[in-house]
């Protein structure tokens, strides 16, 4: 195990369970590296290189590890960061939000799957978009997966 690798945590900021517990190391050998560097290890994708960065695609963005929803289409707008951003998480406990410390001085929130704790991206306030939370949750493509929706 390599300095980068430490075990992932089996339980959330709070002390409590995460609902699905998984294994890493079968997660590792399913997921392509760059997922996996960003789910279990709050890596980041290049900016503008996302499959979901520009998507319209009506749908439910769910998490690539655990297939929790975490994000609906309506939510989503161009920010031009080169994430995809969305405005709001489907359900509030979706998520898990985390100080980030990682860029001080700089202050980020993180954001986690609230079921299997995997990093997802992070969420900024008050950058005046037009939306109806003034937040940017700006998520990596690589730890979603897009359930399109059928009419």
């Amino acid at each position: 195990m390599s300095f980068t690798e430490k075990p992932f945590p089996k339980v959330a900021p709070n002390g409590i369970a995460l609902k699905v517990q998984l294994d890493d190391e079968k997660l590792k050998n399913e997921l392509d590296p760059l997922s996996y560097e960003v789910l279990r290890h709050g890596g980041t994708e290049r900016a503008f290189t996302g499959e979901y960065t520009d998507t319209e695609t009506v749908g439910v963005y769910k998490c690539k590890a655990c297939s929790a929803e975490l994000f609906r289409s309506e939510a989503k707008f161009h920010s031009g960061c080169g994430w995809p951003s969305f405005y709001q998480p489907s359900e509030s406990d979706a998520v898990i939000l985390i100080e980030d410390r990682s860029l001080f001085p700089r202050i980020r929130t993180e954001v986690r799957c609230a079921s299997c704790g995997s990093h997802l991206g992070h969420v900024f306030e008050g950058e005046g978009y037009d939306v109806p939370t003034d937040q940017r949750w700006c998520i990596n493509s690589v730890s979603l997966i897009l359930d399109i929706e059928e009419s």
